[in-house]
């Protein structure tokens, strides 16, 4: 089986005011992305290319924000709650004083595999 090529566990999703989970995972895998709640159940997918996806100014640094199919989600993803592609459990070790780059350095791996899967540089 094919690894994805970029997996996050522990992402809170939103709609945004509505919370639609807390622990979900957000997977690019096969030219899709995929929002998935912890349960594995799906939220929405859609093909990579028609994914809109970024870092707004007004968004923390662990933030996201992804139009898939017409609906905005709010993505929170969290160094601690990462899982799949390359992660290790060194990933997950003490978190020293450079929390904030860690949590903006995730987010920028996430924008930056949806931008490798749809082709664009």
């Amino acid at each position: 089986m094919k690894e994805p090529e970029f997996s996050a566990r522990g992402v809170e999703i939103n709609r945004w005011l509505r919370s639609l989970t807390r622990a979900g995972e957000v997977r690019i895998e096969d030219g899709r992305l995929a929002l998935l709640t912890s349960y594995g159940s799906e939220i929405d997918s859609a093909p990579v290319t028609a994914v809109r996806a970024g870092r707004p100014w007004f968004a923390g640094p662990d933030e996201a924000v992804a139009t898939v199919n017409g609906t905005r989600y709010r993505l929170t993803l969290h160094k601690n709650g990462r899982d799949g592609g390359a992660a290790t459990s060194e990933d997950s070790g003490s978190s020293g004083g450079s929390g904030k780059s860690e949590k903006s350095e995730e987010t920028g791996r996430f924008l930056a595999a949806l931008k490798r899967a749809a082709g664009r540089r």
